[in-house]
């Protein structure tokens, strides 16, 4: 009960503060905490002179307020977003900023706002933040909890950025960029134009109202040259590299139609020279194809472990699609997901679009993921696996793989430092130290 009334109270604090760092700036706050200091060690006039400086800080304040008052300009912009960002690097983009004003702006800042207000009392009871040390009564309470769920939502951290003049009834060209901080969709919402008063103490804001959206790919991570051993599979029908054709294969050579043949194959160009129907034959093709399974049963304290495993599954996606191979991602989220790539594909960018979006499974069981292995086990040529944790399912399935005669990598995101009994095929990857581990495989 006490919780919930005071998550009804987050907002409002919020709000509060937000509003603060928005229309204060560093030296108008500066100048605020001298006036509250001045009015509690000024309230005996007789004893101290502190109650002047209150009086002066009290004055430089009003007169800033006062001069934001006449700040009122119309703007319209429009945001030229790239199609895709990664985590933690900066997305830079361009925002076309027209001045509808008969004089010229200077001296304006530009800050985003970004959705994600939107946090229910389910969302904050069920919300694991990343372990920090806090003491019990911020534990207790929630508000960083909740400030940390509502950054989260927002997926992108933003500041003010410094805009060049803007000519009178014109439009110009800026560059703006945000940092975003998880993958996903990333939801702009509004535009805040501030301008600060003459003294630098205090902004006036207008608020241009405009909803886009990005798309945030999972961080990737630097990996060593793979040579996951493995021999050539048939695979039935060939590549399809046509992806409006169902069974395309490789092209052999023309001959004579026969009862049968699809239409569909047939060349016309020859037909209409030779004055029979001819066809094309194809041949059935055989490659390397590997599968990418990436574990998606957690439980909500291996919520990190679980953005880390998808950072990883990211980072060969981007890899193994650029050799001359054919790549099987399989998941399990709402359903079961095969999702292939490489050999021109072209599947790379929509197979990272899905790791971007990917959640957890909670609705299903590991045997699941491992009834989807097992029945296109006789397509591959070899398994790389990202795990979770390393118990009797996940065991049972590897050993299950190896009666195929698949060469297998597994990886395992853990919090732990060490796992015992792991199998020379199975690595074990620290939180926090993924990237080293990545890099010290003996993959070469």
């Amino acid at each position: 009960m006490i919780r919930r009334l005071l998550f009804h109270n987050f907002r409002t604090v919020y709000r509060v503060d937000q509003w603060f760092r928005q229309r204060f700036t560093k030296p108008g706050t500066l100048v605020f905490g001298a006036l509250v200091a001045a009015a509690v060690f000024g309230i005996d006039t007789r004893k101290t002179l502190a109650y002047q400086l209150f009086s002066l800080t009290a004055a430089l304040l009003l007169m800033s307020l006062l001069a934001s008052l006449w700040f009122r300009v119309r703007f319209s912009f429009k945001r030229e977003l790239p199609p895709f960002g990664s985590v933690g690097k900066p997305l830079p983009y361009q925002v076309v900023l027209h001045n509808h004003s008969k004089r010229a702006q200077v001296g304006l800042f530009l800050q985003e706002a970004l959705e994600g207000d939107d946090i229910s009392f389910a969302d904050f009871s069920h919300a694991v933040a990343p372990t920090t040390s806090r003491n019990w009564f911020d534990n207790y309470v929630g508000y960083p909890r909740w400030v940390w769920l509502l950054r989260h939502k927002r997926g992108a951290y933003t500041d003010w950025q410094a805009l060049p003049t803007l000519p009178a009834q014109q439009a110009l060209k800026v560059r703006v960029q945000i940092l975003p901080q998880r993958r996903g969709y990333v939801h702009f919402r509004r535009l805040l134009i501030a301008c600060p008063d003459p003294l630098g103490l205090f902004r006036a804001l207008q608020t241009v109202v405009q909803a886009d959206s990005v798309l945030i790919l999972p961080q990737r991570y630097p990996i060593p040259q793979v040579n996951l051993p493995g021999s050539r599979r048939y695979q039935a029908g060939g590549v399809n590299l046509a992806m409006s054709v169902g069974d395309a294969v490789e092209f052999v050579a023309l001959r004579e139609y026969r009862p049968g043949d699809a239409l569909r194959n047939i060349h016309w160009k020859s037909w209409a020279r030779q004055g029979k129907p001819i066809v094309k034959e194809f041949q059935d093709e055989f490659f390397v194809r590997h599968a990418l399974v990436l574990d998606t049963f957690v439980n909500a304290k291996q919520r990190e472990a679980f953005e880390a495993a998808v950072s990883v599954a990211a980072s060969f996606v981007g890899h193994l699609t650029t050799q001359d191979t054919l790549l099987d991602l399989m998941f399990v989220g709402t359903q079961t997901y095969r999702v292939t790539g490489g050999r021109g594909l072209g599947h790379v960018e929509k197979m990272l679009e899905i790791l971007a979006c990917v959640e957890p499974c909670v609705d299903k069981g590991f045997d699941s993921l491992a009834s989807l292995v097992l029945q296109h086990a006789h397509e591959l040529s070899g398994c790389i696996f990202v795990l979770l944790a390393w118990d009797e399912p996940r065991q049972t399935l590897l050993k299950n793989l190896q009666q195929y005669g698949l060469p297998l990598l597994v990886l395992i995101v853990s919090e732990t430092e060490t796992l015992p009994a792991l199998p020379g095929y199975c690595h074990l990857l620290r939180m926090g130290q993924v990237a080293q581990d990545l890099a010290q495989l003996p993959l070469a």
